[in-house]
């Protein structure tokens, strides 16, 4: 049943984050998405983004979050950061602080807009290791939002205890399979689509399509392209 209600996704224009879109979308009679401009190596992230949300018809709202950059250095925001990432040891692209700022400033933006609830791609899946992707983090951010402006927040993390293979199903379930991974940019050189191929971006995405593929089609399922 679809709930009347306003929601504001986080939104990057990646795999994550579209699919995270197109399931509010049939959540929720009203979906905007704010994304988050914080000096990334690529501007294509941003205007992918802008450009997913014109194709689904839904308002984004992109802040300025360049003071990131400032304070924490790695190596989705400086060319000269090697992206590495060593066993027992979080990737040179964790930033830290970064979800607990986006979602304060979603949240920020929500109230101001009326909506109450706050949709994000994080999971404790395939995170890398992230802190800010566990789901004690999330819970624990949605008591301090309500908390600090006396508002009855809910994050939703549909990705959550997914895997990649898992969020790509997801994906397929939505109708979106094809343009998520047609339209969305998850690599970290900038490349849409399927990727360049070699950071670790693009090799966990498709360690999961591949992963799905296999699945769907040991399942005899027809229907989107798996070229």
């Amino acid at each position: 049943m679809l709930n009347e209600e306003k929601a504001v996704v986080v939104f990057s224009g990646g795999q994550d984050s579209t699919t995270c879109l197109f399931w509010a979308k049939q959540q929720f009679a009203e979906v905007e998405v704010v994304t988050f401009d914080y000096g990334q190596r690529h501007k294509q992230e941003i205007e992918c983004a802008a450009a997913i949300a014109h194709d689904l018809g839904v308002q984004q709202t992109v802040l300025d979050m360049s003071l990131l950059n400032q304070l924490a250095p790695n190596a989705l925001t400086r060319t000269d950061v090697e992206i590495t990432h060593e066993e027992g040891e979080l990737p040179s692209t964790f930033v830290d602080g970064r979800n607990l700022l986006f979602l304060s400033f979603a949240a920020i933006l929500a109230k101001q807009k009326g909506a109450r609830h706050l949709v994000t791609g994080v999971c404790e899946t395939d995170f890398s290791g992230y802190p800010d992707c566990r789901d004690s983090f999330v819970k624990s951010m949605n008591v301090t939002l309500n908390l600090s402006m006396d508002y009855p927040f809910v994050i939703h993390t549909p990705l959550m205890w997914l895997d990649k293979a898992q969020t790509w199903k997801m994906a397929d379930d939505l109708g979106a399979f094809d343009y998520v991974r047609e339209r969305t940019l998850t690599c970290y050189n900038g490349v849409i689509g399927d990727g360049c191929g070699e950071c670790p971006a693009c090799k966990l995405r498709k360690a999961g399509l591949d992963r799905y593929v296999e699945q769907r089609a040991a399942a005899g399922s027809v229907g989107a392209d798996v070229r």
